[in-house]
């Protein structure tokens, strides 16, 4: 399954996204854990100390090679140069799985340990850099992410858990509608729900789904006036845990002793997202990706690359699980 998180900047996302990676680590279930945020603060919140955390490899830095592998012998992709965000696979095509060995995840993903042995694959799109100001937009760093997605086939059973960049920035490309559930983390505050209004509203025509998490709540007010704005997507909130400020600190304690409370809204948030895949439709999925990869290509991905992107699309074409991760005849 594939989860996104999202909300405002200081809202919260990353520690609840870590939390969840944790709490499905724990389980024995395999993740993908992708830092997909302007701020790379994942790998800290999994336990990885600043020079760790800075040792990780960049997707963005790696596109090139992203790129080449997942075109396999598409005939329908002339070179890798011609390649965007949005291209979708068809016949000839690359897919990745989660858990598998293939060389982007060699290039791309490091192994995180955990408590009792659990571990995880993270990778990251990479800071933006003072050698981008001016001249690069973080779009096509996460434009890697996107790349990748579109080309990954998961099951019921394996995670791949994006921490996406802050607000409604994932709304620059179709990424948004890569995911099977979208958590959306809310302060109880006016602008802590404003994101959540505003990604409500771009998502409505995409079918996606989409719960908040109320986070920082206090008390019976906070969680009245949360009720109040966002109505029946509430589905859990999480208040003060001194298990999380000693993470923050970088001491962080087993994960066995987090706050029963915070376990049980973990708890709930694995029981949406196994709810979420009983309605995945791979032909919808496959669509949404054509769509959005059309759109840029008009807009902007012919006159970039020089070529007709439209031809890229391969109308027999559908993603699903049946797919195996080696190329399909052309």
């Amino acid at each position: 399954m594939k989860i996104a998180f999202v909300g405002k900047g200081g809202s919260g996302k990353t520690t609840l996204s870590s939390l969840f990676i944790r709490h499905l680590a724990a389980g024995g279930t395999p993740v993908l854990a992708v830092d997909a945020d302007i701020n790379q603060h994942l790998g800290a919140a999994l336990g990885l100390d600043e020079a760790e955390a800075a040792a990780l490899p960049a997707m963005g830095a790696q596109l090139p090679l992203i790129k080449d592998y997942l075109r396999g012998t598409n005939p329908r992709i002339a070179s890798a140069a011609t390649m965007i965000k949005t291209t979708p696979p068809g016949g000839g095509s690359r897919l990745l799985r989660v858990g598998e060995d293939n060389p982007v995840y060699a290039a791309c993903a490091r192994t995180v340990r955990l408590d009792d042995d659990a571990e995880i694959q993270l990778m990251a799109t990479g800071p933006f850099t003072e050698s981008d100001l001016g001249v690069a937009c973080y779009h096509s760093k996460v434009g890697a992410v996107e790349l990748c997605l579109n080309h990954l086939v998961d099951g019921r059973d394996e995670f791949v858990v994006v921490d996406m960049t802050a607000g409604s920035d994932s709304f620059a490309s179709g990424m948004f509608t890569r995911f099977d559930m979208t958590f959306l983390i809310a302060e109880p505050t006016r602008k802590g729900v404003s994101v959540y209004r505003q990604y409500r509203e771009y998502a409505r025509d995409f079918g996606v789904r989409l719960k908040v998490v109320g986070n920082k709540v206090q008390g019976p007010d906070d969680l009245a006036f949360l009720r109040e704005e966002v109505g029946d997507d509430l589905l859990v909130t999480v208040g003060h845990s001194d298990w999380v400020r000693a993470m923050e600190k970088g001491r962080p304690p087993r994960f066995e002793f987090l706050e029963e409370p915070n376990r049980l809204a973990l708890r709930s948030l694995r029981e949406a997202a196994d709810a979420s895949y009983e309605g995945r439709d791979w032909e919808q999925y496959t669509r949404q990706m054509v769509h959005f990869h059309l759109k840029n290509a008009e807009s902007w991905g012919n006159e970039r690359t020089g070529a007709d992107l439209a031809a890229q699309v391969d109308p027999s074409f559908v993603l699903g699980e049946e797919r195996s991760a080696t190329p399909q005849p052309a």
